[in-house]
């Protein structure tokens, strides 16, 4: 997908911009729990209203500046990965205006269709997704970390139990799930085709009365799609309530523990409010990069489907030393001109002369199958001569 983010370099004053607000955002979200320690510990403790009020007011301007660069940078990180995605749509349709039949064989025109919406769709979405907290999450995990570490430096050994597991646990998900993606995007190709065939056959179908029949074809191709995406559903549906659990047997240690320590006198009230949210803090940063995390095998996929497309040379290229006419005559001539499909014995035409001047009709007359298709094709150039 790394490929693909040579587009994003007309917005990456944006994206700087972004991820700075994200990172004072980050920042001040990582001061609020110190703060209400602070007031737990000074204020309330000692009944110091001027204390509280005073720090009170402080968080909330805190707040108020986090929630600010949190909505500039999301604005920012969505109107990105739209113009990103547009960015992307024309790439692929201008690349393949250049196809020749051959490569449009080749990758399928319903599997064009898919790669040119829903693949580029999945990219973008990786894309706000990685902007909005790939960065920030990351940040979070480590200030969080290093801020409930100051609070008490025992009391951070719960982390060492609960933070691997759960990274673990999202590394098996993500593996079990990146082959299921790779075979829905492949499922959905195949639903476009269905449906693309019988919307453009819809005569022929009628005709011999094959509704039936294709309508069986279709559920097939809708039924092995629904269940490649419910085997994805029902993988994905363990990796909250896991989370969850996780998080929260943490917070209940971490009361325990932070409780025992209260008693004890090694510890305050507060520092464990403040150790309860920065735990939280981590998890949420967590579960945030096990979205990303899931998401990516999908849009990696997605991102090498477009690739291909852009990386296909077409067949079809202008000879450096083309003879130019003066002007446009307009009259097409064959001279012994020969065609052979791609993975056939026998050549489809073979020394076809012919002219065909502006003014006249030129008919082309022969049975079926023998080649006049082919011939329009390669007037139009479709494909190229033998």
């Amino acid at each position: 997908m790394l490929k693909l983010f040579r587009f994003l370099k007309p917005y990456r004053i944006i994206i700087a911009a972004s991820l700075t607000l994200m990172f004072i955002q980050v920042m001040a979200d990582l001061y609020l729990p110190t703060l209400m320690a602070e007031i737990v510990n000074h204020g309330i403790a000692k009944g110091d209203t001027p204390f509280i009020l005073k720090t009170g007011l402080f968080m909330l301007l805190i707040s108020l500046g986090g929630i600010t660069c949190a909505i500039t940078a999301g604005f920012m990180s969505a109107r990105t990965a739209m113009a990103f995605s547009k960015t992307l749509r024309g790439e692929i349709f201008s690349h393949s205006i250049d196809f020749s039949i051959s490569e449009f064989d080749k990758i399928g025109a319903s599997s064009m269709i898919t790669r040119t919406t829903n693949d580029v769709m999945q990219v973008q979405s990786a894309l706000s997704i990685m902007m909005s907290m790939m960065v920030r999450a990351p940040i979070m995990v480590i200030g969080g970390l290093i801020m409930a570490t100051t609070r008490n430096l025992a009391l951070s050994a719960v982390f060492g139990v609960a933070v691997p597991v759960l990274a673990v646990f999202i590394f098996m998900v993500a593996k079990t799930a990146m082959p299921l993606f790779g075979a829905q995007q492949k499922k959905l190709d195949r639903i476009n085709m269905v449906v693309r065939e019988k919307l453009s056959g819809m005569r022929v179908i009628r005709a011999f009365n094959m509704e039936h029949p294709e309508a069986e074809r279709f559920d097939d191709a809708n039924k092995s799609l629904t269940e490649t995406a419910i085997k994805l559903a029902t993988l994905m549906s363990f990796v909250l309530p896991a989370a969850m659990l996780l998080m929260n047997l943490t917070a209940v240690a971490i009361v325990w523990f932070g409780g025992l320590r209260v008693l004890g006198g090694k510890m305050q009230v507060g520092d464990v409010m403040a150790f309860i949210q920065y735990s939280m803090m981590v998890f949420f940063a967590i579960m945030m990069l096990s979205m990303v995390f899931i998401m990516l095998p999908r849009a990696q996929v997605s991102a090498t489907r477009i690739n291909e497309v852009l990386d296909t040379i077409p067949d079809i290229k202008d000879a450096p030393d083309a003879f130019v006419p003066a002007e446009n005559t307009g009259t097409v001539e064959f001279e012994n001109v020969s065609f052979k499909y791609s993975g056939a014995e026998e050549p489809a035409l073979s020394n076809i002369n012919f002219s065909a001047k502006p003014g006249e009709v030129t008919a082309i007359v022969g049975s079926t199958g023998s080649g006049k298709t082919t011939l329009i094709n390669l007037i139009t150039r479709f494909y190229d001569v033998s």
